[in-house]
């Protein structure tokens, strides 16, 4: 009879005082949760972002230092071999926590990524930022694990909250943070039981790194036509080949890694050898245009004619960086990938090259991370409603399209990418390649 007094159940609607209260102090400990833990990652992306900068303006003024590229590798191998073998998987560690949880990540990740990246930028390797903001704060996030006494369940909540954080953060685009996060380590299928850690988490991490003072890079798309049969049809045609250059980028990127596995069994040998290869290519082409981050050559991307060979260049630079043993990520030169093949397709497709370009910026970050729904919000977050629905398709067909292959070895396969890839379902990536 208790119960039954504080129930008040309508044909439409249950009342109850009980649910409800569950439910506020379920919102309530993650929001405490997730403020603490956003605050810390919008803080470590802030302070990454600057240094970022700084190094990369260094470098620009002084080329000379890429000739110590293969110093700097020999440095970041010593490290990791020596001081980092339980953190050297990187974003992939995260993802097998999120699968099966079984020991708190090392808070040495954030500080080894963070200085292992800045240095890979500063000597003139080609890579990105959302893997050093991602490791940072999964690791920061997963400290607080014991803090909260949280079980194994909300530990993978947490962890995926912390990579939320450290890819909204990064970005300026909380939405895709919060929607990556979910998406991310598992294809196919999201896990709706993190869904408000994750939104407070990567909302609440890019307040603080605005805060901060951080300006993120804006970019625009002019010119976009009304959507047709036509123009999905183009839109499809372009997806394809944004598909293929995100499994090519996956696929040579693990072969070269393998390759060196093979031939150099000391590993922190690997990116002192791949740094002189690196470092005279530089050299002999005299440009930097395919090193660090490439964010001038992505502006110009959607603003003039570049030449067609650009995405092919970055793609080979940055799968040899990563490869060889260099820290950083993938996404950003992956933008530049897409955006520079956008712009080269815009010979052939009939279709805006601001438009192609910035189909190609998210398309080819969909099919290299199995990541397609997040990649279409943060078109939205970066383009506005106008270009949405061309961005959406290029992302779903490019995402079918690079197959079961990916920057994220760990990610295992919820749903198979067609019928006639059934019996690839609940393996790892690392399995099939």
């Amino acid at each position: 009879m208790a119960n039954k007094k504080h129930n008040f159940n309508f044909s439409f609607f249950d009342f109850s005082f009980q649910k409800i209260r569950t439910v506020f102090m379920y919102t309530l400990k993650w929001l405490l949760i997730c403020t603490i833990v956003g605050s810390f990652a919008g803080s470590a992306s802030a302070g990454f972002l600057v240094s970022l900068d700084w190094v990369t303006n260094w470098r620009e003024n002084h080329v000379w230092i890429i000739a110590l590229l293969p110093v700097c590798g020999l440095a970041i191998g010593l490290a990791y071999y020596y001081w980092g073998t339980s953190v050297v998987k990187g974003n992939n560690l995260l993802l097998e926590e999120i699968h099966n949880p079984q020991k708190t990540i090392p808070f040495k990740m954030a500080p080894l990524v963070y200085l292992g990246t800045i240095l890979t930028h500063l000597f003139g390797g080609s890579a990105g930022r959302e893997g050093t903001a991602i490791q940072m704060s999964g690791a920061i996030a997963d400290q607080f694990t014991r803090v909260f006494k949280l079980n194994s369940d909300e530990r993978k909540i947490i962890l995926i909250a912390g990579i939320s954080a450290g890819f909204g953060s990064v970005f300026g685009t909380p939405l895709a943070g919060a929607v990556f996060g979910l998406e991310v380590f598992i294809i196919g299928r999201m896990r709706y039981d993190a869904i408000v850690p994750a939104f407070f988490a990567a909302v609440i991490a890019d307040v603080v790194c605005k805060s901060w003072g951080v300006q993120h890079t804006h970019y625009e798309i002019g010119l976009v036509p009304s959507i047709t049969i036509i123009g999905i049809l183009l839109s499809v045609a372009a997806g394809i080949c944004f598909g293929a250059a995100a499994q090519l980028f996956s696929k040579i990127t693990h072969a070269i890694s393998h390759f060196f596995e093979r031939r150099i069994k000391y590993a922190p040998l690997r990116p002192f050898i791949g740094g002189i290869f690196i470092a005279a290519a530089v050299f002999i082409m005299g440009t930097t245009r395919y090193i660090g981050l490439g964010i001038p050559t992505i502006v110009d991307s959607f603003n003039e004619h570049l030449p067609a060979y650009d995405f092919a260049v970055k793609l080979l630079f940055t799968a040899f960086t990563l490869a060889v043993g260099f820290k950083g990520g993938e996404v950003t030169p992956l933008f530049f990938i897409g955006a520079a093949l956008g712009n080269a397709l815009s010979f052939f497709i009939p279709l805006p090259m601001a438009l192609l370009a910035g189909m190609g910026f998210l398309a080819v970050f969909a099919g290299a991370a199995n990541t397609p729904l997040a990649c279409a919000v943060m078109g939205l977050e970066l383009f506005g409603v106008g270009p949405a629905v061309y961005i959406a398709i290029a992302c779903v067909i490019a995402y079918l399209f690079s197959g079961h292959s990916g920057i994220y070895q760990s990610q295992v396969i919820g749903s198979p990418k067609g019928q006639h890839f059934a019996e690839h379902k609940g393996k790892r990536l690392s399995d099939l390649n």
